[in-house]
């Protein structure tokens, strides 16, 4: 090259050579930037394939040819696109030229990642989604299981309510046989009604843990279930083929859950506490004197204010356990690998970092391009043309001005045979 021209200060000359050097480099740059680009835009559509080929359900010819020819129009798609940039927008001068193609390049990288990114990252982590939406539906199954178990069981709870409730009117009847209630010994009007609601909450109390063994083996089913289906969840082999019986077990889990549901005694406790009250069958005096008939019915009151006041304490520890939030209704949907890598996004962050950044890398090679011709154009303003050219430059426009200064004048045009002597 040239040395700079004397006429030039010391940090024109600087900045003159330091954009004939970055010059250099962008040529050489520039051999390799087309196949590394090229590189990238297959590699991102070899990805793009395999991701569209997960979408698809059938695997025929038609199938395999139309995931290829999407992944062959990515592929060119990115390449033409990152080679405009490249060439465009390092070149443009003015600020609102700059602004248009930036705005362009930030709609084609949200195009790029709209029809190559995220099947990109299916292709990388499509198959570990599938299994952790696997994995996410058996920790709700077993919420939904462990639910239904604590109601059933607060349910079967209210046992111990019921017994002590039949336990005091037992007390009460033994009480009325001796004669301590209402002065009058015997198995009479009082004792036959306290006896017939301790028949009653007895016959309940039979019925609560008469449900026990079946809560349990509906619970031990239940964990028997969630069992397979979390061997399923970390079995080898495709996931695909997995999400069959998983699916199966699913809907098996699903309806032990809702019998267990249907096992609470909670609504039946409540009811009972309501007839308890509502349902009495007064039984007639049966005092030989009219004195021992106005005892029995004093007594009798007694007793039914008695029975208000445990109906209502069982009906309140009923209600408590009806209050209970139910399980939520789990049902496992089967999904694709590109479904699930968009539903649970943020576990898989590293996949769709690399696959986005495999198709918007070539951005960076255009901002390179550009902050060097800047910094080119910058190094070259305020010198003339003459000071900024290379010795084979100045060479090959010496040897043209050689050949100007002493170039012959053109040889005159002879006249042809054919035509005729000019006439004087």
């Amino acid at each position: 090259m040239s040395d700079p021209d004397p006429r030039l200060s010391r940090a024109q000359a600087r900045d003159l050579r330091n954009a004939r050097d970055l010059e250099v480099h962008v040529g050489w740059l520039d051999s390799i930037t087309g196949t590394a680009l090229g590189v990238l835009a297959v590699a991102s559509g070899i990805y793009t394939y395999l991701g569209v080929s997960s979408l698809l359900d059938d695997t025929g010819a038609l199938s395999v040819f139309a995931a290829l020819a999407y992944s062959v129009a990515v592929s060119v798609g990115i390449f033409v696109f990152w080679s405009y940039l490249m060439r465009l927008l390092p070149a443009v001068r003015t600020g609102a030229a700059r602004i248009g193609l930036l705005l362009s390049m930030a709609l084609g990288s949200v195009a790029i990642v709209a029809m190559s990114s995220w099947l990109n990252a299916a292709a990388l982590a499509g198959a570990a989604a599938v299994e952790t939406h696997l994995a996410r539906t058996v920790q709700d199954y077993q919420t939904a299981l462990e639910r239904a178990d604590e109601i059933t069981q607060s349910g079967q709870s209210l046992a111990r309510d019921v017994a002590r409730v039949r336990q005091s009117f037992e007390d009460l009847s033994q009480q009325e046989a001796t004669g301590q209630l209402s002065g009058f010994a015997g198995q009479g009007a009082v004792f036959r009604l306290l006896q017939q609601k301790s028949d009653e909450l007895e016959a309940l109390e039979s019925q609560i843990l008469a449900q026990q063994p079946l809560v349990e083996q509906a619970f031990a089913e239940g964990n028997a279930i969630l069992s397979r289906m979390r061997a399923l969840t970390v079995e080898q082999g495709p996931v695909e083929q997995r999400s069959v019986p998983f699916s199966e077990e699913a809907v098996r889990l699903a309806n032990v859950i809702t019998q267990m549901r249907q096992l609470s005694v909670a609504s039946l406790v409540n009811r009972a506490a309501v007839d308890l009250t509502d349902a009495v069958v007064l039984p007639q005096l049966d005092g030989s004197r009219q004195t021992t008939r106005d005892g029995q019915q004093a007594t009798i009151d007694s007793v039914l204010a008695v029975l208000s006041q445990r109906a209502e304490t069982l009906q309140a520890a009923a209600q408590d356990v009806l209050a209970m939030t139910p399980p939520e209704d789990i049902s496992y949907t089967p999904i694709s690998s590109a479904d699930a890598v968009i539903l649970y996004a943020g576990n898989f962050v590293p996949s769709w970092a690399g696959a986005i950044a495999i198709d918007l890398l070539p951005a960076v090679l255009v901002l390179i391009l550009a902050v060097t011709q800047a910094a080119i154009r910058a190094g070259r303003d305020g010198t003339a043309s003459e000071d900024s050219m290379t010795l084979a430059e100045l060479r090959a426009a010496l040897a043209a001005a050689r050949d100007l200064d002493t170039g012959a004048a053109p040889p005159p045009i002879l006249p042809s045979p054919a035509d005729p002597p000019p006439k004087d």
